[in-house]
């Protein structure tokens, strides 16, 4: 069987290609490609794999972008590097998927499920599913916040933020210039309308955008204490439940 990676980072790309060579000798990686452009030219002029590993993000676009124009595609294993909103997505729509950086483990599942798929001689990714997939992640988040300073009001462009905190059941921005203002959202809310790949959840407090965070500490229980800027009084603490999902948002 064969099979092509399209990712954009090549010790990414390298590094899945062995790990698919010691889980799965019978599948020969017959080509690495590591844009949409590549990939346009490659499938335009070969004939198709028995599988793609198709990176969702690209330099120049999304994977999609491909395989719009390809009149049929064989099984997709998804790559990303995508955080747990993202993921349960994936999971709603029972789509494979490899969180990046990819795990052995989570790589030797997809491969199983592939050949069960080649044995029972089906296909496994219809339209529709591609389209749900797809408009996950075109999915527009929020790029400025309204908020009152005396009688006037300001413009935050997401950028700008640090962090948003929830205290005594208001929720505050924390700008990166040190000031913040309360916001008329929940933090529940913020999860929904944040970019994932640029905010995180630690806990059941704060929302943190990945340009504030200065130091990672090992704390005790499985946790992770966080030096944020600008500074924190009150100690920041990734919860238990999240921290591994924290850590591969940052690619630790």
């Amino acid at each position: 069987m064969k099979a092509v990676i399209v990712e954009d980072e090549h010790i990414a790309s390298r590094r899945l290609a062995r790990l698919i060579q010691g889980l799965a000798p019978e599948i020969e990686v017959v080509a690495q490609l590591t844009s949409v452009e590549s990939g346009l030219k490659w499938f335009g002029e070969n004939m198709l794999p028995d599988l793609i590993f198709l990176d969702i993000q690209l330099n120049d676009g999304y994977g999609f972008d491909i395989l719009d124009q390809l009149e049929e595609h064989p099984p997709i294993i998804f790559t990303t590097a995508y955080n747990e909103y993202a993921i349960r997505g994936f999971k709603y729509n029972g789509l494979d998927y490899l969180l990046k950086p990819i795990d052995k483990n989570d790589l030797r599942t997809a491969l199983n499920k592939f050949q069960k798929t080649v044995d029972r001689g089906s296909e496994v990714w219809g339209d529709q599913k591609l389209e749900q997939i797809r408009d996950l992640f075109k999915k527009e988040y929020k790029h400025r916040f309204m908020v009152k300073v005396g009688n006037q009001f300001k413009s935050f462009n997401v950028g700008d933020i640090a962090y948003f905190k929830s205290n005594e059941g208001l929720i505050f921005l924390h700008a990166h210039n040190g000031k913040s203002f309360p916001v008329e959202y929940t933090i529940d809310q913020l999860e929904e309308i944040l970019d994932p790949v640029q905010f995180f959840r630690i806990n059941r407090k704060f929302m943190i955008s990945v340009k504030a965070v200065e130091e990672i500490h090992s704390y005790f229980n499985s946790r992770l204490l966080l030096k944020l800027l600008p500074k924190e009084e009150e100690q920041v603490i990734v919860s238990r439940e999240r921290t591994g999902n924290f850590k591969r948002w940052l690619d630790l």
